[in-house]
């Protein structure tokens, strides 16, 4: 495999690379492959190179400061990007990113993330984007291609097998060649060769003994030899351990600085005679390749001029479009006649909405794809906004957050950063109770050297009257008061875990109790004296100010929503999980709602034949109801514009456009693989090629909405399929009395005894086709050669399996509508 057709562009940055190069000494060439902080390599002006920047996250820009006052578009989850089933979207959604990173100085964003749904349990579920290796190719290349689009680098991640979270910076990944092939790395070698990267991302685990940034095997015999990679590897935050071991393994960067595991060390090892300098050589044109391609290397052309930039494009529109495209309603029943979806205004006078979620809505997946938006439309907002005045009544009905969580509604706050004499620092207001400051991400004025203390301040505006719990997360000496009263003071060490990230945050304490009343503002504070602790890999601060509310009787709160509910002539329940449970860090253990959510959905559908639930989460939950209401709407983490585009499409203003991704079960009794937990060290992937729906149908087992399944506001008839071995055409009919947008699913099934074992299907292709009421429309999807072959694990090689096969068209894995025989 080879990358893209060489250009006269791509010599001239070549010539650059290497006359740049040729200036440099071991120590600055050492010195560019270690991070100088926590965002960015250093600058060499001898040879016209300026900071490479890098940014999280998958669904905005965050820059390199952890703070709300440059905000930043948050699109929804890539779990909701890939439901779009549109690649041409995802490009779009890319080039916004490269306008906000270019808008925010950022030449490489560390995104996008493209591990497979091996397990709904996984932590990360929401950020990455199916349990199809192809259909994850295809959405990362359109994002790959829409970001490197606008100028701006992408690091495909993370590179490979990091599909789960538990340990998993010690987890060895056992997994056989042929899954490894077939799967997992199937997405990256997709992407490499139809988006050429400018950037992929070492992930902590090991495969197969190895660790990821020391894996010559797969980074530089694989990545760079078989597919032809000629971008950079950059490692994950603090997962190079090993000098020589990164640089003979193939990685180029080791992040974030200043303290690596390259520099001096790197330089050292070279003069040792343990590296090579050919070796650094290697690893500096890397870099130096990324800064000509971003602009950042002197005469050396960008890949994109100014001038080549695409059109500005608008965040909040877009955002509002990818979310209301990318909702799944799996469930629409029909009442007299009418679906439950959209509401009909003739029918419709009143709606009932319930959910914590739906006036507090959570937008977006913890950890780093965390961004701080310019404003958050909820459920509440967008429905107030879309229906009637006096139509829509609100009750809170069941809150999931029984646990303390970070300080945010009703808080207005700023952090205070003083010396050890008591000196003001700098101050930076806070959209929240969370400082997460790495490296430079310090306010203004203030230096790790002169810093002693941090302390929230600010004040709380309670909602409700009542008992409110306040707590801390964070390592070292800390005070809170509230109401002027010293509510609590003491120390924290660091915690146990095995993710240092997770050791330095500490755990979520509860430490004091405060009455107060609805509407009455009071003081609030908490000052972290800031630990120095030895050995840590760079300078930080990180602590949290929590809060949890009054804890309402939950039958109280479901009988008020059951009420309003009665008379009304829709209910629609929004109902979600919490960062407790469904977050970065760590996997989840259930797939059940948190809280008295299911109970709520239980009675208000009980007493409202007309109830609408949306569901509103980053990965498949239980949905024990799902049979008992009208309709269900998934809607993933929907981003800042998610309530708008629910309100779209719960009126009928526009159509939902997704289909699953990743099959959702009954109960997690039902899912063929479920483990994420090493056992000695390890994790073995025993289930070879069976995954996602590979893994269901193989077991015989029905979920509850089956990947690919999808409902829409109109009807298709498919009329025709033609197709040979590479290519299928569809033809079908919009038969009902709206426009709509379909997508159209091609799965390739063989149809003799396999040997090897293979799946009983697997999609092949997909296009979405749009037409009017009555109109027909024609579309084309190309079958690839990859389709038809396996990893020979005694030829180390891809072979085609000859034989019959039925090509398979149709709405979803289990809707299938039309098949042809062909041969291969």
């Amino acid at each position: 495999m080879t990358g893209a057709p060489i250009t006269r562009a791509d010599h001239a940055r070549e010539a650059a690379v290497e006359a740049a190069l040729g200036k440099l000494d071991l120590d600055d060439k050492a010195r560019l492959l270690a991070g100088q902080d926590n965002w960015s390599l250093p600058a060499l002006p001898g040879i016209g190179l300026a900071s490479l920047v890098m940014s999280d996250g998958p669904i905005g820009v965050r820059g390199v400061r952890w703070t709300a006052d440059d905000p930043s578009v948050a699109l929804p989850s890539p779990t909701a990007l890939a439901a779009t089933w549109d690649p041409e979207l995802a490009r779009r959604a890319g080039r916004l990113l490269a306008q906000e990173a270019r808008r925010k100085g950022v030449h490489v964003l560390l995104a996008p993330t493209v591990n497979l749904h091996r397990s709904p349990l996984g932590g990360r579920h929401f950020e990455a984007y199916s349990e199809d290796p192809y259909l994850t190719g295809e959405i990362g290349t359109g994002y790959v291609l829409g970001v490197q689009d606008g100028g701006v680098g992408t690091t495909v991640k993370h590179f490979v097998a990091n599909d789960a979270e538990t340990d998993r910076f010690t987890v060895d990944n056992i997994v056989a060649p042929r899954p490894l092939r077939e799967l997992y790395l199937a997405p990256f070698e997709a992407i490499v060769a139809n988006a050429h990267p400018w950037g992929i991302m070492a992930a902590y685990n090991r495969v197969n003994g190895g660790s990821m940034t020391e894996h010559r095997h797969l980074q530089k015999e694989i990545l760079r030899g078989e597919w032809g990679f000629d971008g950079f590897i950059v490692s994950d935050w603090l997962a190079a351990r090993s000098t020589t071991g990164a640089i003979l393994g193939g990685l180029d960067v080791a992040m974030p600085g200043p303290k690596t595991v390259y520099g001096d060390a790197l330089a050292t090892a070279v003069r040792a005679g343990e590296v090579e300098e050919s070796l650094v050589d290697d690893a500096v044109r890397n870099v130096l390749r990324l800064a000509a391609r971003v602009g950042a290397l002197d005469n050396a052309p960008a890949v994109v001029a100014g001038s080549q930039l695409p059109a500005p494009l608008d965040g909040d529109a877009l955002a509002r479009e990818v979310a209301r495209r990318s909702f799944v309603l799996v469930r629409n029943e029909v009442h007299d006649g009418h679906p439950a979806l959209p509401l009909d205004p003739a029918r419709t006078r009143t709606v009932a909405l319930s959910g914590a979620a739906a006036r507090d809505a959570r937008i977006l997946g913890g950890g780093s794809a965390t961004v701080f938006p310019p404003h958050v439309v909820s459920p509440l907002d967008g429905l107030t906004a879309a229906l009637p005045d006096g139509a829509l009544s609100y009750r809170v009905g069941a809150d999931p957050s029984d646990q303390l969580a970070v300080a945010a509604q009703g808080f207005e706050l700023r952090a205070v950063c003083r010396a050890a004499d008591g000196r003001e620092l700098g101050t930076v207001d806070l959209p929240s109770g969370m400082i997460q400051w790495v490296g430079v991400d310090l306010p203004d004025g203030v230096t790790y050297d002169e810093l002693h203390s941090v302390e929230f301040t600010g004040t709380f505006t309670p909602r409700e009257s009542g008992d409110h719990t306040f707590g801390t997360r964070g390592i070292g000496p800390l005070i809170l008061t509230v109401g002027g009263e010293r509510v609590w003071e003491g120390e924290e060490g660091l915690g146990t875990s095995t993710d240092p990230f997770n050791a330095f945050f500490g755990e979520r304490l509860p430490r004091a109790r405060v009455t107060l009343l609805e509407g009455e503002r009071v003081d609030v504070s908490l000052r972290l004296t800031v630990p120095r602790l030895p050995g840590m890999p760079m300078d930080a601060v990180a602590f949290s100010l929590l809060h949890l509310g009054p804890q309402r009787d939950p039958d109280d709160l479901i009988a008020e929503a059951v009420e309003a509910a009665r008379t009304a002539d829709t209910a629609v329940v929004v109902v979600a999980t919490t960062t407790a449970v469904e977050s970065e860090g760590f996997d989840r253990t259930s797939l059940e709602l948190p809280g008295h959510q299911n109970a709520l959905v239980a009675a208000v559908a009980a007493v409202n034949p007309h109830t609408v639930v949306v569901v509103n989460t980053g990965s498949p939950v239980e949905l024990p109801w799902r049979d008992d209401v009208s309709a269900v709407l998934l809607s993933w983490f929907p981003g800042q514009e998610g309530g708008a585009a629910l309100a779209d499409v719960l009126t009928g203003a526009e159509e939902p456009g997704g289909r699953l991704t990743t099959t959702w079960p009954v109960a997690l009794a039902d899912v063929p693989v479920t483990d994420t937990t090493p056992v000695d060290g390890e994790l073995h992937y025993t289930e070879g090629v069976f995954i996602g729906y590979r893994a269901w149908e193989r077991a015989g087992t029905t979920p509850a909405y089956p990947f690919g399944h999808g409902l829409g506001y109109t009807d298709w008839e498919y009329e025709s399929l033609d197709a040979t071995a590479d290519r299928a055409t569809v033809t079908l009919r919009n038969t009902g009395t709206r426009p709509g947008r379909e997508t159209v699913q091609i799965y390739l099934a063989p149809q003799a005894a396999d040997t090897p074992e293979r799946p009983v299907r697997w999609l092949a292709g997909f296009a979405s086709a749009e037409a009017g009421p009555g109109e027909s429309v024609e579309v084309t999807i190309l079958l690839r050669a990859r389709a038809y072959q396996i990893w020979d694990e005694e030829t180390h090689g891809w072979t085609t399996v000859p034989g019959t096969y039925e090509i398979q068209a149709g709405r979803s894995l289990t809707d299938r509508r039309l098949s042809a025989t062909v041969t291969r």
